[in-house]
C-alpha cells in the first residue's frame, strides 16, 4: 500500500498561492493555543523555527536507539516531564523525507500535548540524506523502494514497544496505550497498521493512500479495499481535495465500507501534504483543523488530555 509520490508536484495546480494565503489569514483569525502557532502564517510553508524546541520547559527529548534483528535503527522521541505508566504513546511514521525537521517537531507536539512520543527512522539501514529543508525527494524514493512492510511492520512496532517498556510494560500490555500517527508515505504504512494488530489502540493517517494494488487510475475495486474489513481500531483521516496522488474518491469509498469508529475529512481547497509547515503544500486552515481533530481523537481513544 505504500507509495512513493513526489510531495512537491501532486497537487492540482488550481490551487493557488492566493488561495493558500487566504486560508492562512482564514485561520489566523480563528486559532488558539497550539492552534495558533500552526496560523502563525507567513513564518509557515517554509523552514522555520520550530512550534515546540527542544527546550521547551515541559518535555524532555531522547534519540533512543530500536533493538531490530536485522540491525539496530535510531528514532527521535520526547515525552512530557510528568509522564508516569500511564501516560499513554503515539508512534509517528515518517514522509518521505524521513525523520526531518517537520516529523522531529510533530513528536514534540505531542509531548506537549501529553503523549510519549517516537519516530523511528525507518530510513537508518541506509545511511540517509538529511530531509530537512531538502527539495528533491528522488534520493529518498530510491531508499523508500528498498522498504519491506514487514521490516516497516516490526519497525514501528519497536517504537510502541520502545513506549511501554519505558512504563515497564510488556510490547503489547495496556496501559499504557499506543496510537500510530503517519504522514504521507508514513500515512499507507499506519493505514496497514491499523489492519488487526495487538500493537496499536487507535490510528490517524494524513493524506496517505487507501487503494490497495498497483493502479491508480479507474474507479477504486473491492478487492483494493478488502483489507479494510480487517480493521479493527478507530481511524481518523485527513486528505486534501485537490491531492492528485490521492484520489478523495477512494478516501470516500474507504468512508463508506469501514465499519470501525472512524473520522475522515477532505479538506476541498488544499492538496497533498498540506500539514508540513516547513513546505510550500502547508495550509494553515487545514492543518490547524486536522490538528485538533486528531488530538481530540486520540484524546478519547488513548484516554489522554488534549492540548
Amino acid at each position: 500500500m505504500r507509495e512513493h509520490i513526489d510531495p512537491l508536484h501532486s497537487t492540482n495546480p488550481d490551487l493557488s498561492r492566493r488561495t493558500f494565503i487566504g486560508v492562512t489569514a482564514v485561520a489566523a483569525g480563528a486559532a488558539s493555543s497550539m492552534g495558533a502557532a500552526l496560523a502563525a502564517g507567513e513564518d509557515y510553508g517554509k523552514p522555520h523555527a520550530p512550534i515546540v524546541p527542544e527546550n521547551d520547559p515541559d518535555i524532555r527529548v531522547e534519540r533512543p536507539t530500536l533493538a531490530r534483528d536485522d540491525g539496530n535503527i535510531d528514532a527521535y522521541a520526547a515525552h512530557p516531564k510528568n509522564a508516569n505508566q500511564k501516560t499513554p504513546g503515539v508512534v509517528i511514521v515518517q514522509h518521505i523525507w524521513g525523520v526531518d525537521t517537520s516529523i522531529r517537531d510533530v513528536v514534540r507536539r505531542f509531548a506537549k500535548a501529553g503523549y510519549v512520543a517516537i519516530a523511528p527512522n525507518l530510513f537508518a539501514r541506509w545511511n540517509p540524506p538529511s530531509g530537512d529543508g531538502a527539495t528533491d525527494y528522488k534520493p529518498f524514493s530510491e531508499i523508500a523502494s528498498k522498504l519491506s512492510d514487514d521490516q516497516v511492520d516490526k519497525d514501528i512496532a519497536a517504537g510502541a514497544a520502545w513506549i511501554r517498556t519505558r512504563a515497564h510494560a510488556q510490547p503489547t500490555q495496556r496501559p499504557p496505550k499506543v496510537g500510530v500517527l503517519g504522514f504521507c508515505m508514513g500515512g499507507s504504512i499506519a493505514l496497514r497498521a491499523a489492519v488487526d494488530t495487538p500493537t496499536f489502540d487507535a490510528a490517524a493517517i494524513f493524506y496517505g493512500k487507501v487503494r490497495y494494488g498497483t493502479s491508480d487510475t479507474g474507479p477504486i475495486t473491492d478487492m483494493a479495499l478488502a483489507y479494510s474489513d480487517e480493521i479493527r481500531m478507530p481511524v481518523i483521516g485527513s486528505w486534501g481535495g485537490r491531492d492528485t496522488s490521492i484520489l478523495p474518491d477512494d478516501v470516500r469509498a474507504l468512508d463508506q465500507r469501514l465499519k470501525t469508529p472512524h473520522d475522515f475529512k477532505i479538506y476541498a481547497d488544499t492538496g497533498h501534504a498540506f500539514f508540513d509547515d516547513q513546505r510550500k503544500s502547508y495550509n494553515a486552515a487545514a492543518a490547524q483543523d486536522a490538528w485538533a481533530r486528531t488530538l481530540a481523537w486520540f484524546g478519547k481513544y488513548l484516554a489522554a488530555a488534549g492540548m
